[in-house]
């Protein structure tokens, strides 16, 4: 008999596709497990799902452990597997800009992504890399699920999105990406796979990480149309072109490494991006909130 095992997510998009994939191409399923996987609620955060026994893993971001490290706290997971080790965001604006630089931003209404800290902690910090003052930008904050109707409907000259959504809006002939926040922050520890120390010990573990080391091998050697084949029932409001074309960006934007490991130099370029919002007030240990993954 199959064993359930519970993967829930804090955001689910495309960008999480290296862990999608363990459940789409069928590779925790081979592990004996039967998989489900489940989004947030609101107020909820995917941690107390973890802390309260309801799901096993929980898709993250290794800087969630920031939040008790900066009140002298033990953080009650660990984060043992790297998703993505690099900014997923893109920039979109009216019209095509191929010599985009950043600062066209100055001055202009930009849709920045407030929900959570962390998406616009990185914006910043590509502003701050790119040589301009995030200052200097009109920033709107408009809810994160409000954001994309507010930009079809004319406010903002730039939104600033994860993906597929501004690959829909270029799909839509609604905007026109201009630029990928990924490069201009360069490699860090941007989102991850967490659990409980004590189901990290399980055998369990060991059996999702052979899974889950499979299904990264097979996103980065599979055409992006196959894969999306394989995850379309998973967006059934987005465009299977839409859906093939995020995909492809991703593959080719460097943050869907071989390495399954939260690197300790990833780790301490987040500590970098979060001082620089100052947003913790000191840089924190790796060994704090990264495990290796089980093995």
């Amino acid at each position: 008999m199959s064993e359930p095992l519970v993967i829930e997510f804090t955001r689910f998009s495309a960008f999480y596709t290296p862990l999608i994939a363990t459940i789409a191409g069928g590779f925790l399923q081979e592990e004996g497990f039967a998989p489900k996987h489940q989004v947030s609620a609101p107020g909820k955060s995917a941690i107390a799902s973890l802390v309260d026994g309801s799901v096993q893993v929980a898709q993250s971001a290794p800087s969630q452990a920031f939040g008790p490290l900066e009140k002298g706290e033990k953080p009650p997971v660990l984060h043992f597997a790297q998703i993505n080790e690099m900014d997923g965001f893109f920039i979109t604006g009216r019209k095509p800009e191929p010599d985009f630089t950043w600062g066209r931003l100055k001055g202009k209404r930009v849709l920045a992504d407030h929900g959570g800290q962390q998406p616009l902690a990185m914006f910043k910090y590509a502003c701050f890399k790119s040589g301009l003052d995030y200052n200097d930008i009109v920033s709107l904050d408009v809810p994160s699920n409000e954001m994309d109707a507010a930009f079809r409907n004319g406010e903002g000259d730039y939104i600033h999105q994860q993906g597929p959504a501004p690959q829909q809006l270029e799909h839509d002939g609604v905007g026109h990406i201009v630029a990928k926040c990924g490069p201009a922050i360069g490699p860090c520890a941007f989102s991850s796979i967490c659990a409980t120390p004590a189901w990290l010990a399980t055998e369990q573990a060991k059996r999702f990480m052979r899974a889950y080391r499979k299904a990264r091998a097979w996103i980065i050697a599979t055409p992006a149309a196959e894969i999306a084949k394989a995850e379309k029932a998973y967006f059934p409001d987005i465009d299977i072109a839409v859906l093939t074309a995020t995909i492809a960006a991703y593959q080719t934007l460097g943050n869907w490494s071989p390495g399954v490991e939260i690197t300790r130099e990833g780790w301490e370029a987040t500590n970098d991006i979060f001082l620089h919002s100052k947003l913790i007030t000191k840089r924190h240990p790796y060994e704090a909130g990264v495990a290796q993954p089980p093995a």
